[in-house]
């Protein structure tokens, strides 16, 4: 009784440690973003006001970081999908010689500082002509899409039933309309969670879009950089609610096939 009675009590101490690392700075952002002005040792603002958020959606250099920021993002997912999707249905379906090596190597983009690679990548740039690019700049997103891109997909084709296909094979049906018709409907939830972290891995993306684009290019996450250092605290907690909103969005619309293993089993591949 004793023990369960302990047990039960760690796991609710468990539960308000992580609430207050993971709700407190969200509750703080959001009461910062409409507070006139907050000081110690006050418990609340000193007043409240809109203010701050005009100021963010009217300033047009944060419109334009925006707006960059929702095109880079879907033009990097399809960029990713069409150089990895079908990277990742061959090591899903074909045995080839270094195939586990692809795997590793895949995954060991992601091991080491990025900070290290970007500056080596910054100096390749400068001598082909991609800093301060769009191109440059969709170059370092994909980078950082392609093991999501590649294991989840993999995955998710490993995980079709092979009996599937060639029953319709069998059945007359020709290797793309079996990939379609069956396939890919049954992998599609893979994919999707695969799309949803690549989207978020673009959307997020810092360190190496503010060393290859800026000034020229501002995306949300770099902006934040300059309203951090140069603006009211409230005008950064408003940006970083705006910039939270669609990773937000795209989980809960994608938390079924997330919560339901899709994620973890994206790093199961043999």
């Amino acid at each position: 009784m004793i023990r369960r009675v302990t047990g039960t009590a760690l796991v609710w101490a468990t539960a308000a440690v992580l609430a207050v690392f993971i709700v407190g700075p969200l509750l703080w952002l959001a009461v910062r973003a409409f507070a006139t002005s907050w000081t110690y040792p006050n418990l609340l603002p000193d007043g409240w006001t809109l203010q701050w958020w005009s100021t963010v959606f009217e300033d047009p250099t944060l419109g334009v970081a925006i707006q960059n920021s929702l095109v880079l993002a879907p033009l990097t997912v399809l960029i990713a999908a069409a150089v990895c999707l079908p990277a990742a249905w061959a090591i899903s379906r074909i045995e080839f010689p270094g195939r586990r090596v692809v795997l590793v190597g895949l995954f060991a983009t992601n091991a080491f500082p990025k900070m290290g690679l970007f500056v080596t990548m910054s100096a390749m740039f400068t001598a082909l002509g991609l800093m301060n690019t769009v191109t440059g700049i969709l170059v370092v997103h994909v980078l950082g899409c392609v093991v999501f891109m590649t294991w989840l997909p993999a995955a998710a084709f490993s995980a079709v039933p092979r009996s599937l296909e060639e029953a319709a094979r069998d059945a007359g049906a020709g290797r793309w309309r079996t990939f379609w018709t069956v396939t890919f409907p049954i992998a599609w939830p893979g994919i999707l969670v695969a799309v949803v972290m690549s989207f978020l891995a673009s959307f997020d993306e810092a360190q190496g879009t503010y060393l290859v684009g800026a000034p020229t290019y501002m995306t949300m996450p770099t902006a934040m950089y300059s309203l951090v250092l140069n603006s009211p605290r409230q005008v950064s907690a408003v940006f970083a609610i705006a910039l939270s909103i669609p990773s937000v969005v795209l989980l809960l619309l994608a938390r079924k096939h997330i919560m339901g293993g899709r994620l973890a089993d994206g790093f199961q591949i043999r």
